[in-house]
């Protein structure tokens, strides 16, 4: 009975026109040299990271006419090459007693994966609404500490804010002026 199934296998590879070939088992590939494994992504123990102070970084906290952005920076500390995909969370500690907390909003631009090897270092950048020193300070938001929290992570880093200034306080509003972006952008 197994030499006809195997009789007709074969008659029906040959009508259709195609053969499989078989491959031995001493032929086959390893698995350990299959293709390399994809990155898994960075985490918080990976990354270092800090804010952007070069010249075309810096945001212009002393204008009050328009936004401008801060940048913040990750750099893969770690000797594996890992990814980053998505929004940071920011979280802003205010210096006056009546500031408190403030999390950021994100901006509706679409996050990329991003691949960083070891070295290599990716910003996002926060926009900002500055406003004049002499704002009411129920109106103003002055930045002492930013809490960044990596994407898809739990545990963040304190960064102290060097640039000074005062921010328009919309953290209650639906559609704020200060918000952050994603990764990369």
């Amino acid at each position: 009975m197994k030499s006809k199934l195997t009789a007709m296998a074969l008659a029906a590879i040959v009508v259709t026109g195609t053969a499989a070939a078989a491959t031995p088992a001493s032929a086959a590939t390893p698995a350990s040299a299959a293709a390399p494994a994809e990155p898994t992504r960075c985490h918080t123990a990976d990354l270092k990271a800090g804010f952007a102070t070069g010249g075309d970084a810096k945001p212009e906290m002393q204008q009050t006419e328009k936004q401008t952005q801060a940048y913040i920076w990750f750099t893969n500390k770690s000797e594996r090459t890992c990814t980053l995909s998505g929004f940071a969370g920011v979280d802003m500690v205010g210096a006056q007693t009546t500031d408190g907390t403030w999390s950021l909003m994100r901006s509706a631009q679409k996050p990329q994966k991003l691949t960083l090897e070891k070295g290599d270092t990716v910003d996002f950048s926060i926009t900002l609404l500055p406003v004049a020193a002499s704002t009411p300070r129920a109106e103003k938001f002055v930045p002492a500490k930013f809490l960044v929290t990596p994407p898809n992570e739990t545990d963040h880093f304190t960064l102290t804010w060097p640039f000074g200034g005062q921010i328009l306080k919309q953290d209650a509003a639906t559609r704020p002026a200060t918000y952050l972006n994603p990764i990369g952008l």
